[in-house]
């Protein structure tokens, strides 16, 4: 492990004094492909530095991919050994650090904690999802509207998920705000300390509201499921639901409205072109993954493995973007197609693609529905990339569009800061269970208290 004293610092052409291709910064955030072509002349795997400081392997071939995400005998998710010697300071540890999770763990805790999470989407009503993401949706597109122009990752895709997510969850929406803020500023790369544990305290907060008001919500279910899963499980699955359903929903929405917006083949009209919104979630999905680099892996002793020496205890990252556009296993028309990885494969595949895939597909649809002569206010090639090696993400996505006189306002409740948004609000929604929300109790209880010490790092 480089000492943090002796980092090596990148070069123009995004390598680090000691030949590691960077995957952090800018250089990488703008032409990833690029990275890409380099690292395969390495072979299917290839050394790379994953934030300063920290090296890593990087998967860029389709069926090495596959191998590796099915095999947790070899290829084990546990990370506790490896951030032994990663400083608590690292922007990328709150992401990588071991968490009692689904995705994160390995059998037999695995299972066990998967259970319990696929149970618990699979009671969501998907025919009311749908429902409920149309008239957000509707709401939003309202709003932005009469404007003539709008940015619709953080007036829409940014704000859309997070509905879902408070209603899901039977979250109060300052509370929803409080969690998807704080899961924004860990994919910052900054601050990514403070905002875990932000974020921790806030889902502990939503779990002390729902164990004094249970509730038809996904945090109820999480609590009271047969597989009795700890508080500390509770709160670490809420971390990775509201984590992935927050920024990687978000991002899957933006890049497929900029591939409708770019690409001629989508064109005459947003609604009329000659592939459908399943068709351009299908190649985003192949082609600029929300999730680009994932399904990480520590394997616990070095390993000779297709060619390349493999050390003990270091990440070994699965490129799912890289993998999906493999030139030896990529066909030119893959319509229809959805053998990406993009939401992982195995024991450790996403499960709640089948949610995503309905916010996506409606909130995008609704919006070229509500919004049909939008087209992009600034040339697609100088639209910019957040940096970070794990998302796929826009800086911004400005588009302009003939405005609407206003319409009446429909009813609502207190309206709903958010914070990106400027002066925009955005309507409350209510919980799953039509409940009034109950407010945090004044004096949290002692297991409340107990809890977020244990998040805090005190073991006393």
């Amino acid at each position: 492990m480089t000492s943090p004293d002796s980092r090596p610092s990148p070069s123009p052409d995004g390598s680090t004094t000691d030949g590691l291709l960077s995957l952090h910064g800018p250089e990488f955030a703008a032409d990833p492909e690029g990275v890409y072509r380099r690292l395969r002349a390495y072979g299917p795997i290839a050394p790379v530095e994953l934030s300063p400081g920290v090296p890593g392997m990087l998967v860029t071939d389709y069926d090495v991919a596959l191998e590796i995400l099915r095999d947790q005998v070899r290829f084990p998710r546990d990370a506790r050994r490896w951030q032994q010697g990663i400083p608590p300071d690292c922007p990328v540890l709150p992401i990588m650090a071991y968490r009692p999770t689904c995705n994160l763990t390995d059998d037999p805790l695995r299972s066990r904690l998967r259970e319990a999470v696929t149970d618990a989407l699979d009671r969501v009503d998907q025919n009311a999802l749908r429902t409920f993401v149309e008239r957000s949706a509707s709401r939003l597109i309202g709003r932005m509207s009469p404007l003539g122009e709008a940015d619709l990752r953080t007036e829409y895709a940014l704000v859309l998920p997070l509905l879902v997510f408070n209603e899901l969850f039977g979250c109060p929406a300052e509370l929803g705000e409080r969690m998807v803020a704080a899961v924004r500023e860990v994919l910052k790369w900054e601050n990514s300390e403070e905002a875990n544990m932000t974020l921790g305290l806030a889902v502990l907060e939503l779990m002390a509201l729902k164990r004094e008001n249970p509730g038809q919500d996904v945090t109820t279910w999480l609590m009271e499921h047969p597989a009795e899963l700890t508080d500390e499980e509770v709160a670490h699955q809420i971390v990775m639901i509201v984590g992935a359903g927050s920024e990687l929903a978000q991002n899957l929405i933006v890049n497929t409205l900029r591939l409708l917006l770019s690409d001629e083949r989508f064109g005459g009209g947003l609604s009329g072109g000659s592939l459908s919104v399943e068709d351009a979630l299908d190649e985003v999905l192949w082609t600029d993954p929300p999730l680009a680099n994932f399904g990480i892996s520590y394997p616990v002793e070095p390993l000779d493995f297709h060619g390349v020496r493999l050390p003990a205890d270091q990440p070994v990252v699965i490129s799912f973007a890289a993998a999906n556009n493999d030139p030896s296993t990529r066909a030119e028309d893959r319509a229809g197609n959805r053998a990406h990885l993009s939401w992982g494969v195995g024991p450790h595949a996403c499960p709640a693609q089948g949610q995503a895939r309905i916010i996506a597909t409606v909130a995008i649809e609704k919006l070229l529905d509500g919004l049909p002569d939008m087209e992009l206010a600034v040339p697609a090639e100088e639209l910019t990339w957040r940096p970070g090696f794990i998302q796929r993400a826009l800086s911004s996505l400005p588009v302009r569009f003939p405005s609407t006189p206003e319409p009446a306002p429909p009813p609502l409740a207190e309206p709903y800061p958010v914070t990106e948004a400027g002066d925009e609000d955005v309507p409350e929604t209510p919980t799953a269970s039509g409940a009034e929300e109950p407010s945090a109790p004044k004096a949290p209880a002692r297991w409340w208290r107990r809890l977020a010490n244990w998040w805090a790092g005190d073991a006393g």
